[in-house]
């Protein structure tokens, strides 16, 4: 027969001590555990969010980004007639041709400043991009030197109140409004005419880094696709807007990754000998109740078996704590280079049911290691030579 476990919970309550070292060791590393994939999972689902499955985003033939791109205005006037781009109210082809530049603004928490990027968007892109909408002023006007600001941009930089002047590229800008993008990558970047931002950096009037199209339906992508790629005059890349984005999270998400899985791991190692030491002085304290067990006839599998489950308690209980420890951040606003348009992206922790799951299978794997080796020596210990110290 099994040990009963109220002798496992019973030894945890009386050695409270050693436990709530074992406990906080184990609490600090699943909250680093779990922090570390919310804070990848917070940073890929902002990109991935600004994307739509109904649009498509076109760059120059080889570019993996848009810093990369040129698109040039005859080329876009052959994109505009092509089948399955969906038209407005009055019948033309809603496309935005953008370009997309980067300026250093001061930040508002630390007053140094940090690459923001702009994007130059035609008049059409809200018809573009319906997932955008204004919430403070108004839409910029077209041919004139005003911004939008998403509105993360606004909170992250000095100086973006609505109705406030900013110097950059040598121009002033007025700010008209700000936007909200969903939580999106845009709510990171300042918006304004892709004309009047080429005249400012005293870039060519007619190329672009950047087409997004708005299709009829997400079915029309691989017809669009087509029609792009065997027209001898369109040397560019077609995407799914939302693959595009998906794209560009990965390099950032999975350094986030490595790093904090090598800083979580250094820190389960410690974990795991405080869990080790733990459960050995457990064993050498109780080495007369371990010979007493065995002498009543449990044998070594059921010793084994009690202390490994001792450990895991210990465990689990450092996991909930750690969770408890790291959901105050869930939704807390981050930020970080995007490396593949080297500005500043904001975005949140997000902590989801399958990270915490995932921190606490981490730490019932640390209480199994720790558990194992001193549960071992335990099984082992002489009953004769135990039973001498009653």
């Amino acid at each position: 027969m099994a040990i009963p476990f109220q002798y496992n919970l019973r030894s945890v309550i009386e050695r409270w001590t050693s436990t709530i070292v074992a406990v906080v060791s184990i609490a600090g590393v699943v909250a680093v555990f779990i922090a570390v994939l919310a804070l990848a999972h917070g940073f890929q689902k902002t990109l991935v969010s600004s994307g739509s499955p109904q649009n498509v985003i076109m760059l120059r033939g080889g570019a993996t980004s848009e810093m990369e791109s040129a698109v040039s205005l005859d080329q876009i006037r052959i994109l505009q007639d092509i089948d399955g781009i969906e038209r407005s109210s009055q019948g033309l082809p809603l496309v935005s041709s953008e370009v997309v530049v980067v300026a250093a603004f001061p930040m508002k928490s630390t007053g140094t400043d940090a690459n923001a990027q702009v994007r130059g968007v035609s008049e059409d892109v809200l018809q573009v991009r319906d997932n955008i909408r204004i919430i403070e002023g108004r839409f910029l006007n077209p041919g004139l030197n005003e911004l939008v600001v998403g509105s993360r941009a606004s909170q992250l930089y000095s100086g973006f109140q609505l109705g406030n002047t900013v110097l950059f590229g040598g121009s002033s800008w007025v700010v008209a409004g700000v936007f909200d993008a969903g939580g999106s990558a845009f709510d990171s970047e300042i918006w304004c005419d892709a004309n009047n931002l080429n005249q400012t950096y005293k870039r060519p009037q007619n190329i672009f880094q950047s087409v997004t199209a708005r299709l009829t339906s997400e079915d029309a992508f691989e017809s669009f696709k087509n029609s792009v790629s065997t027209d001898p005059q369109l040397t560019l890349s077609v995407e799914r807007e939302i693959d595009f984005y998906a794209k560009q999270s990965e390099s950032v998400a999975i350094l986030i990754r490595v790093l904090g899985f090598l800083v979580a791991s250094v820190m389960a190692v410690g974990a795991i000998f405080g869990a080790i030491n733990t459960m050995y002085s457990a064993v050498s304290a109780r080495s007369v109740e371990i010979a007493t067990l065995r002498a009543l006839g449990f044998r070594t599998r059921h010793i084994i078996i009690s202390f490994v489950t001792e450990s895991i308690l210990i465990s689990l209980i450092g996991g909930v704590v750690g969770i408890l420890l790291v959901l105050p951040i869930n939704n807390s606003a981050a930020s970080t280079m995007n490396w593949q348009s080297f500005s500043q992206l904001s975005f949140s922790f997000m902590i989801t049911p399958e990270f915490m799951l995932e921190g606490m299978l981490f730490a019932v794997l640390m209480g199994f290691l720790g558990g194992l080796f001193p549960a071992v020596r335990a099984s082992r210990v002489p009953i004769v030579t135990a039973l001498r110290g009653l």
